[in-house]
């Protein structure tokens, strides 16, 4: 629950929005239009929901420089977006989930635009809207927002006149001039007000209810997601309406995940990067934005706020298993392999491809140096060149790759490569018949527990000891997750312990006894 002092400073930001709003929201550029003008562009802007956004809220669809604050370029709505606003328009009873990622105007579009865009409308199609929060004060800001546009955004007010009326967003409800109710309700509370004499409400929008430490607790999730099921949806006229969750998805234990999972729910699911690691809101983000925000945000925190893949702490591997420490010398080395997955879309810059440089030193294991990325495969290959061009002076490295992948497309990288730099790596399949992928990693997961296995200090906060650290300790049977690390490692560490097990066999020669002298 917030303080006085904190509501009185939210109170006084949401006057300086509504200041923005209008100064922002002018319409003296309209002075001369005729009537029948009017008309015709409200008509337009109304048939299409793109238009509606960009000539109504200006303020909302502009980048800004974050230094000078001054507008860089207008962001148009991305096709997903128009979509869904037609989906929700189209279908008057509708149950949804859109799991979208973060910063992709979730709140933005079912808040404040789309309740707009089917208010606003000839034949109106909300008149009742509850906004749902984590809490009351989250709700009650989320319901600011769209009084704010309603009374104080010049263009709304020119073209479909003043919409002030009673009440105010502190108190949680409000309405309009023309009779419609918006309310809001926090996460888990009794929906009082939830008729208005014989209105139900007919758009009901959960906004991100989920958080980490509610997913932690099964208990909470289930009580939670029942609460929505019952009391939430319970308020419409028998299931008509427009019912709608947004949010992403943080964890498989989640109430959207629940509510995504119930018979008859729509479901829009919208990752940030396509398959080749374009956004998927090109208008607003660049590729270079996204890899930019994923290299600082970290592959767990992508993973989940912005690809709904969320990783949990694994049940093979656990944290206080990884261990640091300086690497000595190359040539002090017992023995040294380079194993390479480079994933099966191999050619594409989607998947991540796992190159591995362990050493052995006496009953110890060593991760001296990593490659974990999503690149293509020239990338790959140009990284393992460097490699052997970095230390063939000094050891010799062994070069392994799992025989499955070395297809014609990865060789002929390597032949392109080594074309360039005139000579071939001395790269060798790995032939061995493999039992499953997870069962081999478990079997090599006690070296961890036991404390054999060591990662190289010096690259400790390297993106890629970084990413192969989070695959690693994410696996477990069942998951999702990229598994490209922890395969490369058991496959070098495969061959370093066989080749470990063949040196401290020593055959002894002589006569063989009998059963006989042999007590």
């Amino acid at each position: 629950m917030a303080t006085a002092a904190e509501k009185k400073l939210a109170f006084e930001q949401w006057k300086e929005h509504c200041k923005r709003i209008q100064s922002i929201t002018d319409t003296t550029a309209l002075a001369n239009e005729t009537p029948a003008q009017k008309d015709r562009r409200k008509e337009r802007l109304l048939s299409n929901y793109a238009a509606f956004c960009e000539y109504y809220f200006p303020h909302f669809l502009t980048l800004r420089d974050k230094t000078t604050g001054e507008v860089v370029r207008t962001v148009h709505n991305a096709p997903f977006h128009n979509q869904a606003a037609r989906k929700v328009m189209e279908t008057p009873n509708l149950k949804a989930v859109f799991m979208w990622p973060r910063g992709h105007a979730k709140s933005t579009h079912f808040d404040i635009f789309m309740p707009l865009w089917l208010m606003l409308r000839p034949k109106r199609l909300i008149n009742f809207m509850v906004v749902v929060g984590k809490s009351q004060d989250s709700a009650n800001r989320l319901l600011g927002d769209i009084q704010a546009e309603l009374e104080y955004n010049q263009r709304i007010i020119a073209d479909f006149g003043q919409q002030k009326n009673l009440g105010l967003w502190t108190a949680g409800e409000f309405k309009t001039a023309s009779g419609v109710k918006f309310l809001a309700v926090g996460r888990g509370q009794s929906p009082r007000g939830l008729r208005e004499r014989e209105a139900r409400p007919d758009y009901i929008v959960i906004d991100d209810l989920d958080d980490d430490e509610l997913c932690r607790n099964e208990k909470r999730v289930h009580d939670l997601t029942d609460w929505v099921k019952e009391a939430l949806f319970g308020a419409l006229d028998v299931g008509r309406g427009r019912f709608l969750m947004v949010g992403n998805l943080i964890s498989k234990t989640s109430v959207l995940a629940n509510i995504a999972a119930t018979r008859g729910v729509f479901v829009s699911k919208v990752q940030a990067v396509d398959k080749n690691g374009e956004p998927v809101w090109k208008e607003k983000w660049t590729k270079e934005d996204a890899q930019e925000y994923r290299d600082f945000v970290g592959y767990r925190a992508w993973e989940k706020e912005m690809m709904h893949n969320p990783i949990v702490d694994g049940t093979i591997f656990r944290a206080d298993w990884i261990r640091y420490k300086p690497m000595p010398s190359l040539r002090k080395y017992d023995m040294l392999v380079c194993y390479t997955d480079p994933s099966f879309k191999s050619t594409t810059a989607n998947d991540y491809k796992a190159s591995r440089l362990w050493g052995k030193l006496g009953n110890e294991l060593h991760l001296i140096d990593c490659y974990v990325r999503q690149d293509t495969v020239g990338g790959m290959v140009r990284w393992l060149y460097d490699l052997y061009e970095r230390t063939r002076d000094k050891v010799a490295i062994l070069f392994f790759m799992e025989a499955n992948f070395m297809q014609d497309v990865i060789l002929d990288e390597f032949a392109v490569e080594g074309n360039l730099r005139g000579y071939q790596l001395p790269i060798m399949p790995d032939k061995r018949k493999k039992p499953e992928k997870i069962q081999r990693i478990e079997a090599v997961s006690p070296l961890w527990e036991r404390g054999y296995v060591y990662y190289n200090e010096k690259l400790k906060d390297s993106p890629d000891m970084q990413v192969g650290i989070e695959q690693t300790l994410a696996l477990e049977r069942g998951s999702r997750v990229h598994d490209d690390a922890p395969d490369a490692d058991e496959g070098a560490i495969w061959i370093l312990q066989r080749n470990a097990r063949q040196e401290s066999f020593q055959p002894v020669f002589g006569k063989r006894p009998t059963a006989k002298n042999s007590w």
